[in-house]
């Protein structure tokens, strides 16, 4: 078939897989250390358009063995997806890098 999706065939952002669930988005691998977690609180519609107008960002870490509150290293909230995107994007890269 085709048509079917692969596993491999996820949507990515700067090379690292972005995955939807709802109004939730996770950005990264879960085999990594941290993950981004965006999370879409508030919605404008734009010429018909539902487009994300407030979302939340958190830096999380990946392990199960730490309990969900204690996974939160960094959070913060940004008008619009881009912008929400593209500051998880610099959080997880010096996460990943260590330099946090």
């Amino acid at each position: 078939m085709a048509n079917e999706k692969k596993p491999t065939d996820f949507l990515t952002y700067k090379g690292k897989p972005l995955l939807r669930k709802d109004n939730v988005l996770y950005y990264g691998n879960m085999s990594d250390k941290y993950i981004i977690m965006l999370q879409i609180l508030e919605e404008n519609t734009v010429n018909g358009t539902s487009l994300p107008s407030r979302v939340a960002i958190s830096l999380q870490q990946t392990d199960p063995n730490v309990r969900a509150k204690e996974r939160i290293v960094r959070k913060s909230e940004k008008k619009g997806l881009y912008d929400a995107l593209d500051l998880g994007a610099v959080w997880l890269e010096r996460a990943l890098a260590e330099k946090f």
